[in-house]
């Protein structure tokens, strides 16, 4: 017999504590440092503030092919 889903949620092997706060956050952007594209038209969102200049660049290669 399939165990309530109640059952699962209080299961300690699924318990949240375990799970890294990060996945928990699923489209958060905490931590994250807006880059802003095409005169404010596109905006992403990068963890790794020193990669901001490559991003652009990259973006910008992409946008003329």
């Amino acid at each position: 017999m399939k165990k309530d889903v109640l059952e699962n949620r209080m299961n300690l092997a699924n318990h949240q504590l375990k799970v890294p706060h990060a996945k928990l956050l699923t489209g958060s952007i905490q931590n994250k440092f807006p880059i802003i594209l095409d005169g404010g038209k596109t905006i992403l969102f990068i963890s790794d503030k020193s990669k901001e200049a490559e991003t652009i660049k990259r973006y910008e290669l992409r946008r003329k092919r």
